[in-house]
């Protein structure tokens, strides 16, 4: 894997379709502080042009790749990113692909749909992204990588159980006290702050009651777009890490 010591891996992704909970994965990883953690820089290269790591602007897909496994020469390297772009510079780089550890984070499309379409009334089909999702864990088994499916509703009923199995399939030593953290927003959130307001408001993974007024069962076209990625989410489901309370992996 790359940048590896031992057979630890040194880096690992986290991929999820948008408002599927890994931006609270990612504030854990934060608070563990044993790897440098870049906050969306595959989404955020396609939606601005650039996107900074470690002090370094890239422009391209390939300049990322390759900042990423310069700094995991160094450091453990986390990261976490969403599948409402399409990403094929990443899916065509198999290398890359099979030297990562990727933890794929799902959640039911119902829940993930009416919570993004309560943040951007503009949504269209593929940027639900469990289709890309799918895609991208095809590509990683494909090129021989390891994949890791987690259910995020799995993450708030029991985070012990469930972030226990996550680090015992990619190689990470399980800190408790890494699962609860002061409320706030951190600095690589800014630029897209208003997406991780509920995010910021936490201090640990629990389930939060939300009502949307546009949900799949009133509103035809989400109810188009939940048709359409439920498949792609069952299969991806059907892989999953199956979690036992109180010990792991079952």
């Amino acid at each position: 894997m790359s940048g590896s010591v031992g057979s630890r891996p040194s880096v690992v992704a986290l991929w999820s379709a948008p408002r599927s909970r890994s931006t609270a994965f990612l504030r854990m990883i934060t608070e563990r502080g044993d790897h440098v953690v870049l906050h969306e820089p595959f989404s955020q290269l396609t939606d601005f042009g650039e996107y900074a790591v470690a002090g370094h602007t890239v422009r391209s897909e390939a300049e990322l790749v390759a900042r990423i496994e310069r700094l995991a020469a160094d450091r453990p390297v986390f990261f976490k990113d969403t599948t409402d772009f399409r990403y094929p510079g990443l899916l065509a780089d198999r290398g890359f692909l099979r030297r990562v550890s990727h933890v794929f984070l799902i959640r039911d499309p119902a829940a993930a749909i009416a919570s993004h379409f309560a943040l951007n009334p503009r949504l269209t089909s593929p940027e639900v992204g469990f289709e890309r999702l799918a895609e991208i864990h095809d590509a990683v088994t494909a090129a021989g990588g390891a994949a890791v499916v987690v259910d995020s509703d799995d993450l708030v009923t029991d985070p012990p159980a469930t972030v226990a199995a996550v680090c015992a399939a990619v190689g990470w030593d399980f800190r408790p006290d890494a699962l609860s953290w002061s409320p706030g927003l951190l600095p690589q959130w800014q630029r897209t702050r208003r997406w991780h307001v509920r995010t910021g408001a936490t201090d640990g993974f629990r389930p939060v009651a939300a009502e949307y007024p546009d949900t799949v069962a009133n509103h035809p076209v989400l109810a188009a777009f939940d048709a359409h990625h439920r498949p792609f989410y069952q299969r991806l489901r059907d892989r999953r890490i199956a979690v036992g309370r109180s010990g792991g992996v079952r």
